[in-house]
């Protein structure tokens, strides 16, 4: 990010998840409020993205994978409150939209917003523009990472460490260090009450083929332009054996393509998205004391 600025990506994809609505059938991720948070209609979203034409190299697949991530994330959370979760943290919320379209706020679940300052307030402003009311179980935390602890933040906006809390972590990882996704990862695995965390990341690039490199050389250098590259990459293996260090378990990892054949059921963009994981895993409660 540009410093006191908010994240250029978090607009970008937001265009992209509106972009979704539009232009493809069927649709992998519903998102009612996708169209109104980016403050537009179908003309003025497809003339300002350029990567919403129908013949933008990449722009299909980019726009599948972003769904398809944001549908496994909601996919799990839904089975998270099916098991009592009533605590959500959505770190690096950008202008997400679960928060203002929670199916689940009459069963109790608070949505905890966590991002960099700038960026929050910018969303803020945005949801007064559109006219999208914010639900009494929405919690603001701002948090710049340079200064801040997470932890600390989330305890003083009312989350208590022994409540089983799940976390979504979308479009962020792949732009951090790798010491910085750790730092993270290793402070949602020590709470007490448990956790879920569901987060996407970059494979790394050896093995692609020419479409498949297509995809991700327009993805990355797109996010390069603004400021804002990809800096970590993992092999799958070597990520799982670090989480199950941390204490995760019942780890699912998801490529691209085997996310379009979950959700399409075929062949389909989403196996162009080679590079892009998006990984479950849970850390089970800490055992009472004696």
């Amino acid at each position: 990010m540009i410093e006191g600025q908010p994240s250029a990506t978090a607009f970008r994809v937001a265009m992209r998840r509106a972009a979704h609505q539009l232009l493809d059938k069927p649709l992998i991720f519903e998102d009612p409020l996708a169209l109104t948070i980016v403050g537009g209609d179908r003309g003025s979203v497809l003339a300002r993205d350029e990567l919403s034409r129908a013949d933008s190299p990449g722009g299909e697949t980019i726009r599948a994978f972003l769904a398809a991530r944001s549908r496994f994330a909601e996919d799990r959370l839904a089975a998270a409150v099916a098991r009592g979760v009533r605590h959500v943290v959505v770190l690096g919320a950008g202008l997400d939209t679960f928060a203002y379209r929670n199916p689940f706020a009459d069963n109790g679940v608070v949505v905890f917003e966590v991002d960099h300052p700038a960026t929050q307030a910018w969303k803020r402003d945005r949801l007064a523009a559109t006219g999208i009311p914010v639900p009494e179980g929405v919690r603001f935390v701002p948090v710049d990472f340079s200064v801040d602890r997470l932890d600390e933040q989330l305890l003083a906006a009312g989350l208590d460490p022994a409540e089983p809390t799940f976390f979504s972590w979308l479009g962020v990882a792949p732009y951090l260090t790798e010491a910085a996704i750790f730092s993270t990862l290793g402070i949602i695995a020590a709470r007490p009450g448990g956790s879920e965390v569901v987060f996407d990341y970059a494979e790394i690039p050896d093995k692609l083929t020419l479409l498949q490199r297509l995809a991700f050389t327009t993805l990355s250098g797109r996010t390069a332009s603004l400021g804002e590259p990809f800096v970590t990459f993992f092999k799958p293996d070597d990520l799982a054996g670090r989480l199950a260090g941390l204490g995760f378990s019942s780890i699912e990892d998801r490529t691209g393509p085997e996310l379009g054949q979950l959700y399409l059921g075929g062949p389909s963009a989403l196996d162009r998205a080679a590079v892009g994981h998006v990984v479950a895993a849970i850390k089970a409660p800490a055992a009472p004391s004696p």
